[in-house]
């Protein structure tokens, strides 16, 4: 059977005739062995057509089709005008070698054409796309470098651009900095507990909260100078006045060692690093917590801001979490112990990420397995609205959130929950009547616009009117 080589490169379509691929071989080893012996190769293949782009827009969209696995126009008709004439109802004659089994398999839907794309082929069309600048005498190598970098800038460009999950990459990156800065405070808050310990030991006892301690080192700096005057100021910082107290009585009878003033200052200054750190992290929190509501809604209203976010990090984005079926989700995090499981015939994880939920931690042992696998199936239905639908609302969040506080109660204590049909139908009815409220509000807004405007027009109008009255009356 004849062999025919679609090549797609960055200045046209080229196909090419492998008359001679027995003098190469007819294994992937053997390709690769000759791939750099160009003479070789020539002796294997001849060009037999090439259709050239007519403009880089061209060109962008031809690489945008050829990408997303679709058969444009263009390289249709170059088929049908370079390759040879099936007759109808004999076996075919020949067959198509491409890079891209998408396109393979469109090619041969809409025209017919037998089309392969397996590792040989591959093969082959990598050493084409290496000796193509040889291969093809008229196209000088300067002109195909240019449009292959022309091109390269244009695609990555508009693929950026037109990236549907770039919000969903600022929320990943805003999960991995809290993670990271969770650690640090922490980190950094024993940093001063140790620190400031050696001077003021007994204030670890009193105070717990690491911010509250940074807030405290920061007022106090030298224990000596606590005197009963500065009892409101430290009652103002801490909400207690009866630890205040406790501070300052601390303070005269402290056990800790003197700090150089040197010292002090740079204790006061680290505590001054680690309040502005939480605070950034309460910031960042607060707008992790707006853009889960704006991307995912109803996945939100499910299982919160915080586990949500993880799941669409770990999964990469709001589309690839839609596009994964429940049992995927339900162990979604819990890799590791899944493979080994497999590996060692253990037992498998019920679940990864969506433990840290309230509601896996609610149920007991025997039910944790049930409900991470209904939680997963609803977070999975959360995420595909979420995703697919056109409307941002977390009305259907909110329902499936009652439903799994009803099956957690089934679970534990036996009650019967209501019908999925009828929670379903009732938040459908729910949100189209909060849709059929905003049109009606957004009508109103208009028309009171509209009436406000021809109002006004017509006040102005009459005050044209005025002059010209006046003038006529007194002519």
């Amino acid at each position: 059977m004849v062999l025919y080589l679609l090549f797609e490169s960055a200045s046209g379509y080229a196909l090419f005739h492998a008359y001679g691929i027995r003098k190469i071989g007819q294994s992937v080893d053997a390709v690769r062995s000759t791939l750099l012996d160009l003479k070789r190769f020539r002796r294997a293949i001849k060009l037999d057509g090439f259709t050239p782009f007519m403009s880089a827009v061209d060109a962008l969209s031809q690489c945008n089709a050829i990408s997303e696995g679709i058969m444009t126009d263009k390289l249709r008709n170059f088929l049908e005008l370079y390759l040879p004439k099936e007759i109808p109802g004999k076996k075919a004659t020949f067959t198509v070698g491409v890079m891209e089994p998408k396109v393979g398999s469109h090619i041969t839907e809409a025209t017919g054409i037998t089309c392969q794309s397996d590792d040989y082929i591959q093969e082959l069309l990598r050493a084409v796309r290496l000796h193509f600048g040889q291969l093809f005498d008229k196209l000088k190598p300067y002109d195909l470098e240019k449009s292959q970098l022309d091109l390269g800038h244009s695609y990555s460009r508009v693929k950026v651009k037109s990236n549907a999950n770039r919000v969903d990459n600022m929320m990943t990156q805003a999960i991995f900095l809290l993670d990271t800065l969770d650690r640090d405070v922490n980190f950094f808050s024993m940093r001063v507990r140790k620190w400031y310990g050696w001077h003021f030991p007994e204030l670890v006892k009193i105070v717990n909260d690491n911010y509250l301690y940074a807030k405290l080192a920061k007022l106090v700096v030298n224990k000596s100078d606590l005197s009963e005057e500065d009892i409101p100021a430290l009652a103002d910082l801490i909400g207690d006045e009866d630890k205040a107290k406790q501070i300052v009585e601390a303070a005269k009878a402290s056990m800790g060692q003197d700090l150089s003033p040197v010292g002090l200052i740079n204790v006061q200054q680290f505590s001054q690093r680690v309040m502005n750190l939480s605070d950034y992290r309460k910031n960042l929190y607060e707008y992790l917590v707006t853009k889960m509501n704006d991307i995912a809604p109803n996945l939100t209203s499910l299982i919160g801001e915080m586990i949500g976010a993880r799941l669409i990090s770990h999964a990469g984005s709001l589309s690839n979490l839609a596009k994964f079926p429940s049992s995927t989700l339900q162990i979604l995090g819990a890799e590791k112990a899944l493979f080994r499981a497999l590996k060692t015939g253990g037992n498998i994880p019920k679940h990864g990420i969506i433990f840290y939920s309230s509601f896996i931690r609610r149920a007991s042992t025997k039910n944790k397995g049930k409900m991470a696998r209904y939680l997963a199936n609803k977070c999975s239905i959360a995420s595909r609205v979420d995703c697919y639908s056109d409307m941002s609302s977390s009305i259907l969040g909110e329902k499936m959130r009652e439903q799994v506080e009803e099956r957690l109660d089934f679970l534990e204590k036996g009650v019967a929950p209501c019908k999925n049909l009828v929670v379903m139908k009732a938040a459908v009815e729910r949100m189209t009547n909060t849709v059929s409220e905003e049109d009606k509000e957004e009508n109103v807004g208009i028309f009171a616009k509209k009436k406000k405007s021809e109002t006004e027009t017509d006040d102005d109008t009459m005050d044209l009117d005025k002059p010209a009255m006046h003038s006529t009356l007194c002519t």
